[in-house]
């Protein structure tokens, strides 16, 4: 089993209300986390990227985190309180560019001694453009396109260096990109810095599938799990690729009690902290794309239909139809009898897995042992110590079943996840 801990903030998950959260920009909660999951041992250290602020109604969204600090630069920071822990950073391929990106993963492979990883992500949102000076000029269908070569480029960087030290002159020459030089960063420790790449899609998976290491993802049931694992690893050889060269990590959240029955408890209460009246209806808003502010949050679900492509929030993907969503909503809150705010509590923050130590680890190792998953990337719902409880409580039992290490066998990220290095394509 392999596991990750995501440095939470960005999202409905985190409960800032809880008098235990602390600062989200301040480095010793960095440490904190970092610290907790390397004493875990976990594979590696996970942290999100926000381009702009997203608004909601022309404000800025209640729930972002404001004064959101450049993901690498906090890696850098960490790798010296660190010593095994993988150092994983979302950045951005549509606002980037291969040769500045790939220079300062290179930069930090070689100061965290081979820890470095980059979760390529995509934007075709003018909104988030804006801040570059080039908003809406990439079409959506054009994000991966864009993507791919930029990894491609990006490993031609990485391989103008010989494993021997010498540097060579690199060209490449596509529809994306045309640059041609000499690259400034030896080869670093990893060969390359592990790939990770976030999305469901069928697009996304195809990307993960052809470049990428890890695929973050999200499925709720075994069931989904297995299928997307299997569907997932059949795309591998195509590109003459084995299903342990790319590991299937999906994003979950995990409560943890003295039994089954109070850490049912304890979800109950941080769903209600996570979605807060006002939160329902920020939450709705986002579904029906229009002013929702006048209805009640322990009412009933509003009766007219969504309005699509608004422009009331601004940075956030809706995921699915709206109309279908809505519809799925309506009967759910319908058969159960719900108001408002108990639907979005019981449509979007239900955690993945709950329970005693001996239940939350035994779910774990089933669906790693069903291949549903090859790990997890925890998400905890505080920021910094979401994870303490899950280190001191769960860990211990996977490792004396014998689903989980218990001491670093290497050094580097690629020896924790079991992948070789890159071969080199000078």
């Amino acid at each position: 089993m392999h596991l990750a801990a995501h440095f939470p903030g960005v999202n409905a998950t985190t409960v800032w209300a809880d008098p235990r959260s602390r600062s989200q920009i301040d480095f010793s909660s960095f440490v904190h986390l970092a610290r907790t999951a390397e004493r875990g041992k976990f594979d590696f250290f996970f942290l999100a990227e926000g381009l702009r602020l997203r608004e909601h109604n022309g404000r800025i969204h209640d729930l972002d985190v404001v004064g959101r600090p450049e993901s690498l630069t906090v890696l850098n920071a960490l790798a010296a309180v660190t010593e095994r822990l993988g150092l994983a950073a979302t950045v951005n391929a549509t606002f980037n560019e291969p040769y500045e990106l790939a220079r300062r993963l290179a930069t930090l492979d070689h100061l965290s001694a081979g820890r470095a990883a980059w979760n390529v992500v995509t934007s075709s949102d003018a909104f988030t453009g804006e801040n570059f000076r080039r908003g809406g000029y990439l079409d959506r269908a054009d994000r991966y396109t864009r993507a791919a070569e930029f990894v491609a480029t990006a490993r031609e960087l990485w391989d103008s260096w010989t494993p021997g030290g010498e540097s060579r002159p690199f060209a490449h020459e596509g529809k994306q990109f045309t640059i041609s030089g000499e690259f400034t960063v030896p080869r670093s420790p990893q060969g390359h810095p592990v790939v990770i790449q976030a999305g469901d899609s069928g697009e996304g998976r195809e990307f993960a599938a052809s470049a990428a290491d890890i695929i973050f993802t999200r499925h709720g049931t075994l069931e989904a799990g297995r299928d997307f694992y299997a569907d997932v690893k059949a795309r591998l050889a195509a590109y003459g690729r084995q299903p342990d060269d790319l590991k299937i990590m999906p994003g979950v959240t995990v409560v943890v009690g003295a039994n089954d029955a109070e850490a049912q408890e304890r979800a109950y209460e941080i769903r209600r902290q996570q979605v807060s009246p006002q939160n329902a209806i920020l939450a709705a808003e986002q579904l029906w794309g229009t002013d929702l502010s006048a209805y009640d949050p322990d009412g009933p679900l509003p009766e007219i239909d969504p309005v699509l492509d608004s422009g009331l929030v601004k940075g956030r993907v809706l995921h699915g139809d709206p109309f279908a969503v809505v519809a799925r909503w309506r009967a759910i809150a319908e058969a159960k009898g719900l108001s408002l705010r108990q639907t979005v509590i019981e449509t979007t923050t239900r955690q993945s897995f709950i329970g005693s130590p001996q239940t939350v680890a035994a779910e774990l190792t089933a669906f790693v042992d069903e291949r549903a998953a090859d790990g997890f990337i925890l998400v905890p719902h505080l920021t910094p110590g979401g994870l303490d409880d899950f280190v001191d409580r769960v860990v211990p039992l996977l490792q004396e079943s014998g689903a989980f290490r218990s001491e670093y066998s290497g050094s580097t990220l690629r020896s924790h996840l079991g992948l070789a290095e890159p071969v080199w394509k000078g």
